[in-house]
């Protein structure tokens, strides 16, 4: 936990962890952060208690991603947007608005190092994916530094 001296403290509560880790700075490969903002109910102390909210709690979370360019992905509750760091202004610009996963996709992406740890019918699922009864197999994409 990172403390705001008490003359700064504000009204909100920022919780972020690394998508990952420095350690891959070097192998040229995406890197970044997901947080969640919560409005604080209470005045005094801050306390762990006011990190360890539910998700229903959060007034606005999203993602980072660093690399090649900059992209921030935010929801405040009404719908998902992407925005893209411009550095010769200084701003994040909206280029992704109303973002949405599709119902069906072409492209799949797991750590199949973990396969043999999944639930019976997510593994099913990442077996019909790659070998489909019909039709074309879906794509796999995965790039081992996103997760953990």
């Amino acid at each position: 936990m990172i403390e705001v001296p008490v003359a700064k403290h504000g009204r909100y509560i920022v919780c972020f962890d690394p998508l990952d880790g420095s350690s891959n700075i070097d192998c040229l490969v995406s890197i970044g952060s997901i947080f969640g903002i919560y409005k604080r109910d209470c005045d005094g102390p801050v306390s762990t208690a006011d990190c360890l909210l539910p998700g229903n709690k959060l007034v606005a979370a999203g993602y980072c991603v660093f690399g090649t360019a900059c992209m921030m992905v935010l929801s405040t509750g009404n719908g998902v947007n992407g925005f893209t760091l411009d550095p010769s202004i200084g701003e994040f610009i909206l280029t992704a608005g109303n973002m949405t996963i599709p119902a069906k996709g072409k492209i799949y992406s797991t750590n199949e190092g973990n396969a043999q740890y999944l639930d019976s019918k997510l593994q099913k699922y990442l077996n019909d994916c790659k070998f489909p009864k019909s039709g074309k197999p879906k794509a796999a994409r995965y790039v081992g530094s996103i997760g953990r």
